[in-house]
């Protein structure tokens, strides 16, 4: 193969490479990003708002331990990363997350899943249901990685280089 016949077939190459790239991109976002949860007011909050910016979406409830741990570094992550959106999903009741909140300082949006939250679980990669579950949602919609458990600060510097 001589020099011309190289470079044609690496820019053909590269063309390729470069539509599966655009076309990855151009997958429609997850199904999450078509619901709308209700928050702690009791109004609608709509997912579909959050396409084009990176989502952390943690599921977690009051009396889970882990969950309560993993909380303050979230928050600390709401307010240094601000192109980044925190979902706190509750698996858990009005009263017991407002009583939560009285003790407990959360600023990132908090939204009742109740029993649809933990369906909504499964159908991300949780079969077993458990609790702390977050998920992370790179700009365009689509779930980058998901951990179940409590986070740590070197998995969360993990998952974020992926999404941001």
């Amino acid at each position: 193969m001589d020099r011309r016949d190289f470079l044609r077939c690496g820019s053909l190459a590269a063309l390729m490479l470069a539509g599966s790239a655009a076309q990855a991109f151009s997958l429609p976002p997850d199904p999450v990003f078509g619901r709308s949860f209700e928050d702690l007011q009791g109004r609608q909050m709509s997912m579909a708002g959050y396409v084009g910016r990176p989502v952390v979406l943690n599921f977690w409830a009051s009396w889970c331990a882990p969950c309560v741990r993993e909380m303050p570094m979230l928050e600390a992550l709401h307010h240094s990363h601000p192109q980044l959106v925190i979902v706190g999903v509750a698996i858990d009741t009005r009263s017991n997350v407002q009583r939560f909140l009285q003790k407990v300082t959360v600023s990132y949006p908090l939204v009742l899943g109740g029993t649809d939250g933990i369906s909504l679980m499964r159908t991300l990669g949780n079969k077993g249901g458990g609790l702390p579950f977050t998920v992370f949602f790179n700009s365009g919609g689509r779930a980058s990685s998901m951990v179940l458990g409590e986070l740590t600060p070197a998995t969360l510097d993990a998952r974020l280089s992926k999404i941001l």
